[in-house]
C-alpha cells in the first residue's frame, strides 16, 4: 500500500506508477533517510508525542535496516515508490504498528528536503577533499617549474615572458575560490527543514532544534513553506560546480594545446592518454578532452533545474522530483572529473626547454624594451612606437631583439647602450616583475606559500 493511499481507491496504472517512482535514483539517500528518521523518532519519544519505548524500538529497527542495506543483506525494492516508502514499509514489516508511528509530525515534503540537504552536505565535503588534492598537485607542479621560462599569451598570441609556475598558479587560485564557493554553499544549506511537514508545520509540540543539532545542522529553516519548497541549495551547489567545471575545462584546453607537437610544453603520462585505432603514432589527451566535454553536461544540469523551478508556485510540487537526477549527475560528474584530473596533473611531465624556445621566438620582451627606454627618459608612447618599428624590422630581416647589434639599436635612438641586452634577457624580464601577484620569483614564492597555508587551514577545519 502506498503511503498516500486512502482517498484513492485503485492501485493505479503500472505505467503511471513507474513514471511517478523515484526510488531508482533517490535510493542513494538511504543512509540520510534512515539517520533523519532515527533523529525524528528520538525527538518524538523525548517530547512524549509517541511512547518513548516505541521510539527506542523504532530507532533500533532503523539501525538494523541500515546495517542490512550496508552489508548487502537487504536489497532496496525497486518497486517501491521512493526510498522513504521502502524504509517505512520495511520498518513496519519488522516491528508492526510501532513502525507506523514514525511518520507522526512530518511529511515526505520535509523528509526529502532533509535527506537531500544531508546527502549534498556530505558530497560537498568530499568534493572539497578532492579540490584540496588538486590544488596541492598544481602547487607542487608549479614549485617544480619555478625556473621554467614560458611565453604568456593574450588573444592566443605570445605576449610577455612568465614563469610556467605563474601560469599554473593562476589555476590553483581559481580552484581555491571554487572551494570557497562550496564552503559557502554548505553554510547556507546547513539548516534543517524537518518539522516543516507538508507546508504549514504541525500541531504537535515538536523540538525541531534538537533534531537539527543531532543531525549536525547549524539551525532550522525559519519558514515552513520555504523549508519544503526551497531548492536554492541545489542550485547554489550546481552553480559553484559549473564554475569549477569551467576552470577545469580551461585548464584542459591548455593541456590539450601544451601536449600537442606544435607546443610540446608538457607530456601526459600514458595512463591518461589513449591511442588511435589506425594511427600508431598518436597519443591523444582524451582525459582532458572528456573533462572539457563534461563541462557542458554540468551546465545542462544547472539550466535544467533552473527551468524546472522558475514557474513553480509555493509550496511543494511534484516537478521538484526532477531536482535529484540533475543535482546528482552534476555532483557525480564533477567528482569523476576531479578524480582523474588530479593524477593527470601529478604525472604530467614538463619540457622547460621547449617553453624557453617558444618564449625566445615571439618578441615577448618588447614591453621590457619599451620600459628600458622609458626609464631613460623617453615618453612611454614614443618608446612603444619605436619598439614596434624595431620588431617590424626584425621580422623583415629574420632577427630577434636579442640579435640586433648595438649599432642597429642606436640607429633608432642614442638612448640604447650595452645594458640593453641585459634588460631584454628573458630571465631578467621575468625576475624584474616585482609587483605583488606578478611573475617574479618573490611573488611566486608568496603565492605558493599562501596556497599551502590555505590548504593547511582547510585540513584543520
Amino acid at each position: 500500500m502506498k503511503l498516500w493511499q486512502g482517498r484513492q481507491s485503485g492501485e493505479g496504472a503500472k505505467v503511471a506508477e513507474d513514471f511517478n517512482s523515484s526510488v531508482r535514483f533517490d535510493s542513494r539517500m538511504y543512509r540520510e533517510d534512515i539517520q533523519g528518521s532515527m533523529a525524528h523518532a528520538a525527538m518524538l519519544g523525548a517530547q512524549g508525542i509517541i511512547d518513548p519505548t516505541e521510539a527506542q524500538k523504532i530507532i533500533e529497527a532503523l539501525a538494523g535496516i541500515l546495517d542490512d542495506i550496508d552489508s548487502g543483506t537487504l536489497e532496496i525494492d525497486r518497486e517501491s515508490e521512493d526510498i522513504h516508502s521502502f524504509v517505512e514499509g520495511e520498518l513496519t514489516r519488522r516491528i508492526g504498528d510501532a513502525g507506523k508511528r514514525l511518520h507522526t509530525a512530518r511529511s515526505r515534503n520535509d523528509q526529502v528536503a532533509l535527506d537531500l540537504r544531508m546527502y549534498l552536505r556530505g558530497r560537498c565535503r568530499e568534493l572539497l577533499g578532492l579540490l584540496s588534492g588538486l590544488i596541492g598537485a598544481v602547487v607542487d607542479k608549479a614549485e617544480e617549474n619555478r625556473g621554467a621560462i614560458a611565453p604568456g599569451y593574450t588573444h592566443m598570441q605570445r605576449a610577455q615572458p612568465i614563469s610556467f609556475a605563474h601560469h599554473l598558479l593562476a589555476y590553483a587560485f581559481m580552484f581555491e575560490r571554487d572551494a570557497g564557493r562550496l564552503r559557502d554553499a554548505i553554510k547556507r544549506m546547513n539548516l534543517s527543514p524537518l518539522g516543516s511537514c507538508a507546508l504549514a508545520g504541525t500541531t504537535y509540540p515538536t523540538d525541531r532544534s534538537s533534531v537539527a543539532s543531532t543531525l549536525g545542522f547549524d539551525g532550522i529553516t525559519l519558514n515552513s513553506i520555504d523549508g519544503v519548497s526551497d531548492r536554492d541549495f541545489c542550485l547554489e551547489i550546481m552553480s559553484a560546480l559549473s564554475i569549477l567545471m569551467m576552470h577545469l575545462s580551461r585548464f584542459s584546453e591548455e593541456i590539450v594545446l601544451w601536449s600537442s607537437w606544435e607546443f610540446r610544453f608538457v607530456e601526459l603520462d600514458d595512463d591518461y592518454t589513449t591511442g588511435s585505432s589506425i594511427m600508431p603514432q598518436k597519443k591523444n589527451p582524451d582525459m582532458a578532452e572528456l573533462v572539457r566535454g563534461k563541462t557542458g553536461r554540468v551546465y545542462g544540469d544547472l539550466v535544467a533545474l533552473l527551468v524546472t523551478m522558475k514557474g513553480l508556485p509555493l509550496a511543494y510540487n511534484k516537478d521538484m522530483q526532477e531536482d535529484k537526477e540533475a543535482v546528482f549527475d552534476c555532483v557525480d560528474t564533477a567528482s569523476d572529473c576531479l578524480k582523474v584530473f588530479t593524477p593527470m596533473v601529478e604525472t604530467m611531465r614538463t619540457h622547460p626547454e621547449n617553453m624557453r624556445r617558444a618564449a625566445s621566438a615571439g618578441f615577448i620582451n618588447a614591453t621590457d624594451l619599451a620600459d628600458y627606454l622609458t626609464r631613460k627618459g623617453m615618453p612611454f608612447r614614443d618608446a612603444y612606437r619605436l619598439v614596434g618599428s624595431l620588431v617590424a624590422k626584425c621580422i623583415e630581416s629574420g632577427k630577434t631583439l636579442e640579435t640586433l647589434t648595438l649599432d642597429e639599436y642606436r640607429a633608432e635612438s642614442e638612448l640604447f647602450d650595452e645594458d640593453v641586452y641585459t634588460e631584454i634577457n628573458l630571465e631578467n624580464c621575468v625576475e624584474r616583475r616585482i609587483s605583488a601577484g606578478g611573475t617574479g620569483s618573490n611573488s611566486i614564492e608568496n603565492q605558493i606559500h599562501t596556497l599551502r597555508r590555505a590548504l593547511l587551514e582547510w585540513d584543520g577545519e
